[in-house]
């Protein structure tokens, strides 16, 4: 496989009164075709700041203010306006939070429809369209004589069905998923990820899906990148992350939720609370809240490195294989 996009030491500001705040700080990573990518973290942490840069669709007081988004090997950062219009919907596409907020709720799902086709000249006239329409609804189980139906009318697990539909009518090579799920109860959540997963394999996009939460990214991803504080902190395999972790951080994360199986256990959450990003201070970003910290991690900011064969990791303290003790037991070694 060869990258699809490439986002190499990217980094996106937000202007206040009080200054810029880095709201992502030199972030890298790629997608390869077909692959699946997560981003994982607490509310807050940089996710859905990287998912609008890489469309481009930020505005001010946000500015992207370092590196370079590569797709296909040309920089969307140099793109002008044409050229992003062609690029957003036809390469990259992105399913948003909220259903009801992206779907226009005086206009019927058809002329939503033909409204994007109409803009990317990819019919000739309104019955090319509905005719499309209808095959692309087809495709996310929801019967074509829906298609004239207001989004009030559809439910909510519907409603997303149709906005990825519609992000997926110009057959984009990317599909970014930005907490599409979260406002879904579980059997609905696990519907869609099932679909998007028979489309993926059937059209060949790749994704990247952002949510906060693991269990769910584990069942639906290729490789995982946990975020903490507008930084990367480890990638890895799906199962890796879960089973394996290297950063502290991502160990937390996998032990903020209960297992189906197995002996009851006490769940421990991660002490404190989130880094203000507005004062940054020097060393790891994660060091107040690590069980592991040192005085080296105070001092020292760690890179994101390649640990052989368990994926890239940012800290000082990489947590052994086996890890199974309680949050708050392990220490680090002498």
């Amino acid at each position: 496989m060869s990258a699809l996009i490439e986002v190499n030491d990217l980094s996106v500001d937000y202007i206040t009164f009080d200054g810029r705040v880095r709201a992502v700080n030199e972030v890298s990573f790629a997608i390869e075709e077909g692959e699946i990518l997560g981003l994982a973290g607490e509310s807050g942490c940089g996710k859905s700041t990287i998912a609008f840069a890489l469309m481009r669709l930020h505005r001010p007081p946000a500015l992207i203010s370092g590196g370079e988004i590569l797709f296909e090997g040309k920089n969307i950062l140099d793109f002008d306006d044409e050229a992003l219009r062609q690029f957003r919907w036809k390469d990259t596409a992105m399913v948003f939070q909220s259903a009801m907020s992206c779907l226009n709720p005086v206009k019927t799902i058809e002329y939503q429809f033909y409204d994007i086709f109409k803009a990317h000249d990819q019919v000739k006239n309104r019955k090319e369209s509905i005719e499309k329409a209808r095959e692309l609804l087809k495709i996310v189980d929801i019967p074509a004589e829906r298609l004239f139906d207001y989004p009030h009318q559809f439910s909510g697990g519907m409603r997303q069905r149709v906005v990825i539909a519609m992000a997926l009518a110009l057959k984009p090579k990317l599909l970014i998923m930005d907490e599409p799920t979260t406002a879904l109860d579980v059997v609905v959540q696990r519907e869609i990820l099932q679909k998007v997963y028979e489309l993926k394999k059937e059209f060949g996009f790749s994704v990247l899906f952002i949510t906060h939460d693991l269990s769910l990214m584990v069942e639906f991803c290729d490789r995982i990148g946990i975020m903490y504080s507008g930084q990367l902190v480890e990638v890895a395999d799906s199962t890796a992350i879960l089973e394996q972790p290297q950063h502290p951080y991502s160990f937390g994360l996998g032990n903020s939720f209960p297992t189906l199986k197995g002996e009851l256990k006490e769940m421990i959450g991660i002490p404190g609370t989130p880094l203000d990003l507005s004062n940054v201070p020097p060393g790891c970003r994660f060091a107040e809240r690590c069980f592991r910290v040192t005085e080296q991690c105070r001092q020292l900011e760690p890179q994101l490195i390649n640990n052989s064969h368990r994926g890239w990791v940012a800290c000082h303290h990489v947590l052994p294989v086996d890890v199974a003790q309680p949050y708050n037991s392990l220490e680090v070694d002498a």
